[in-house]
């Protein structure tokens, strides 16, 4: 056995054998995989197989796409037969919401480069006649995917990683890590068999390893206390079954017909399968638990757990509805075993938050097709830096130290009987449910706040009147809420309205060496004292990692302002980074200041006459006029009994100010700005009315237009951009060229619809880009997207086509930030 590579996977599953693969593949010859008991003897063994496209994920399409294409290679170079039956995916629709759900995530696929096939009622029947048809809508087909054998898959890795010099060692659990500044050493136990439990023995390694992958499955929370770390991937029960012969089924296959798709009766929460004759059927039902919230006992192997039938009934019943031949079949066998869930139902896969060349591949829900894609973008972002695809919505540190075991556990029960329900995207799901909330939550929600929530964190999405229904107004189209937000959009456009911003991620910079740092880490010049900068930090490869609004407060120190989706996600980035630079640059403090600090936004035209009535100053008005305090600057003033750090910036391109305030004092801010709002009809403005106006604007979102699949100049930000001075990334920025460029676009859509930021962009039979985001503009009375196209088509006045509802509708290319491109309202003096 070695005790000395360049990188370790721990855990020998389908995904773990993928990512070793993989390592192999892209150059890496030392690498070494430890599995605790035999290879596939998770999760994988019990899995049913499938592998379906079906995900609103624009990342993890790719990774499916990958592993679907990548898996029909894998008898030619190792000789085995991965068992892939290529039989498609059927998923039906019941409903018309279900085929707005299809539609969207059909446009969403061609982005990908997906296939799908359209059929009616009429076809299914047509081609599959023991389906019955009369209560559906339509479907969706696949027809280059279907399932596989999980055993036969992971081995057929597993040879295919051997050809390549892997070491693969059985029986042999990972029990320690310790990082010596340099590499890692990992205590390995040689795992014995007693009574029939796999207990660790006498015999142990320290291995050595400059890189670490964990892809530890049902044993994530195991893997997360050696780390030191949190990791939100803990298993919930999933059932299937598997039923004996079907006659009609027999008689059908025997007449020379091929075998029938997988076939997902989405609204029944049920897929079917054939299986020998018969059917196998799994389900996604309310009620299925969390096991192993705080590890795995020893006892537990490749076991099950107790099949609970009463908990499936209503699934099994509609079943039969579906395949009436069914009803007969008696049951063959069944499974319930542990499959990992996060509290979204995306992986987790990329570095682990605060350790170094420690690499997480955790938590799939859908492991068996997501294996092959993540082995390959994983080994992208350990061997070259950065994958191809920007992975950020699949990164470990999209949750903080917040995260609890039983919110990630009461969670993962959510996402798990979520998986058929209709991903509006629009939905906000309940559980667990407020518990990050800002002061002033108790105040906005008797107010008709309808709250969202990003990062753990309570925030309004908009406001109604008392009584309205969140759940009832979703949609694929313009839910109920968008009035709601059409009026708050308005508000701020011809008048003043006030967003409750305190999620935003807060970081604070100082030191003798801070102001060298951040000139060196951020691609933007840095602001004087008093002012402020909209920058970037790049990744190697000079793609956007972080997008930062920075506020000088001193000569040497800073006040970082970030999205409030991303806080762990971009401390760690930013720690990592003074921690290299230090000895270069000096001593850099760095503090994570978000919960210390509320934000309300204040914008529209009335804005300063609202905050006029507030300021405490001799000359209250010249307070707040250009000449005391212009457009990106930041000055301390006091609104009431409040000190208030207020920065002359407004994410909805009006005059506005974004009022940072000591979070204890923020109730009292509350009141005070309502009361001098009044008189000026001061409306409470929530996320969804801010998103579109900051499109009417042109700024670009970090998450969505801006991500480490593209560059700042790409992004077509050359402003924020200071080509004269040397930073992080700035060679490979330039070197990437222009591959695609942001552009914004008003659309003629429908008349009860808007674009998600998730559909194709077409001209005329060429797809030419994707939009990134959507929405409706107040300004110009119709839908409006930013998104990214081909360079030669990213130019004004150029007509397209956005893919919605199956149809292609006009578009239009526009100047950037099409309302008041001048800044006008913004730069208005009191």
């Amino acid at each position: 056995m070695k005790t000395q590579v360049k990188a370790l996977v721990v855990g020998g599953g389908a995904v773990g054998t993928s990512i070793a693969y993989h390592l192999a593949r892209a150059g890496w010859d030392d690498v070494m995989l430890l599995e605790r008991d035999e290879l596939t003897s998770g999760s994988t063994w019990h899995a049913a197989g499938l592998l379906p496209y079906f995900n609103m994920s624009f990342a993890t399409t790719h990774i499916h796409d990958y592993s679907i294409r990548f898996y029909k290679t894998l008898e030619e170079e190792t000789g085995l037969n991965a068992g892939f039956a290529v039989v498609g995916n059927l998923r039906m629709a019941q409903t018309d919401a279900r085929m707005d759900e299809y539609m969207l995530y059909a446009s969403t696929a061609e982005t990908c480069g997906v296939p799908y096939q359209w059929m009616t009622p009429d076809e299914i029947k047509a081609k599959w006649p023991l389906i019955r048809t009369e209560d559906l809508k339509g479907a969706l087909y696949h027809h280059t995917d279907g399932y596989i054998n999980p055993a036969d898959v992971t081995m057929a890795m597993a040879k295919g990683a051997r050809q390549r010099g892997v070491a693969i060692e059985r029986k042999w659990q990972a029990d320690a890590f310790h990082w010596t500044g340099s590499h890692w050493e990992v205590t390995a136990t040689k795992m014995v068999e007693r009574g029939g439990n796999l207990v660790p023995g006498d015999e142990q390694v320290v291995i050595t390893a400059e890189h670490v992958v964990t892809a530890s499955g049902n044993h994530a929370q195991r893997t997360a206390k050696m780390l030191g770390i949190k990791i939100p991937a803990i298993p919930v029960e999933h059932q299937f079954i598997v039923m004996d012969q079907d006659p009609e089924l027999v008689a059908f296959r025997k007449a020379g017909n091929a075998e029938h798709p997988v076939i997902r009766d989405a609204d029944a929460q049920s897929y079917v399968r054939e299986e020998r004759g018969g059917w196998i059927l799994g389900v996604y039902e309310r009620g299925a638990p969390a096991r192993f919230e705080y590890g795995v006992p020893d006892s537990f192997r490749a076991d099950l757990f107790q099949l609970d039938l009463d908990r499936i009934e209503d699934q099994y019943m509609a079943m039969n509805h579906r395949i009436p031949s069914a009803e007969n079949c008696g049951l063959k066998d069944d499974f319930n075993g542990p499959i990992c869930y996060t509290p979204d139902g995306n992986p987790l896969v990329g570095p682990a938050p605060g350790l170094r060349n420690m690499w997480l591949a955790e938590g799939f829900s859908f492991g068996i097709t997501a294996a092959g894609g993540t082995g390959h973008y994983l080994a992208q972002l350990m061997t070259q830096g950065e994958a191809e695809i920007d992975m950020a919505s699949l990164d470990p540190k999209r949750y903080g130290d917040w995260m609890t075991t039983e919110y990630a556990a009461r969670k993962n029960e959510e996402a798990y009987e979520h998986v058929y329900i209709l991903h509006h995207p629009d939905e906000e799901r309940p559980a667990c449910r407020p518990l990050r909330t800002s002061p002033a939550y108790d105040r906005q929600a008797a107010r008709g706040a309808q709250f969202g929530h990003v990062n753990g964190w309570e925030r309004p999405n908009y406001f109604a009147a008392a009584g309205f229904d969140d759940h009832d107004s979703r949609s694929f189209r313009r839910g109920g809420w968008w009035p709601h937000a059409v009026d708050e959009a308005k508000a701020i456009r011809e008048g003043v309205g006030l967003i409750d911003a305190t999620a935003f991620t807060k970081h604070l910079v100082r030191g003798p060496g801070a102001t060298q740092f951040l000139d060196w880490f951020t691609c933007n010049k840095l602001p004087s004292v008093g002012r402020i900068n909209l920058t970037y930090a790049l990744t190697a490869h000079g793609t956007t990692r972080t997008e930062y609004t920075i506020v000088r407060l001193a000569q040497d120190e800073y006040y970082l302002v970030s999205a409030g989706a991303w806080t762990a996600y971009d401390s760690d980035y930013l720690r990592k980074a003074i921690a290299d630079k230090a000895p270069e640059f000096g001593y850099v403090e760095c503090h994570d200041v978000t919960t210390q600090w509320g934000v309300f936004a204040i914008a529209g035209p009335r804005s300063r006459d609202v905050l006029n009535a507030l300021v405490k100053d001799a000359d209250p008005a010249s307070v707040l006029g250009n000449k005391r305090f212009p457009w990106l600057t930041m000055r301390n003033i006091e609104l009431g009994m409040v000190p208030v750090r207020a920065i002359r910036v407004a994410y909805t391109g009006e005059l506005g100010w974004e009022l940072h305030h000591p979070i204890e004092m923020q109730n009292h801010l509350f009141d005070q700005l309502i009361k001098a709002g009044e008189p000026h009809g001061m409306k409470l403005v929530g996320a969804r009315a801010q998103n579109w106006l900051r499109q009417e604007k042109s700024y670009r979102a970090f998450g969505t237009e801006l991500g480490r699949d593209a560059t700042p100049l790409e992004a077509d930000l050359p402003r924020f951009v200071d080509l004269s001075k040397d930073f992080h990334g700035k060679d490979a920025m330039q070197a990437h060229g222009i591959r695609a460029k942001c552009v914004t676009l008003l659309i003629d859509g429908p008349e009860d619809a808007d674009p998600w930021g998730r559909e194709a962009l077409y001209d005329g039979d060429t797809r030419v880009g994707r939009l990134t985001s959507g929405g409706y503009s107040v300004a110009f009375g119709k839908s409006i997207g930013m998104g990214y196209v081909t360079p030669e088509v990213a130019v004004p006045g150029t007509r397209l086509q956005v893919k919605m509802f199956d149809r292609l509708w006009d578009a239009e290319v526009t100047e950037d930030s099409p309302y008041d491109p001048k800044n006008t309202t913004i730069r208005v003096d009191g």
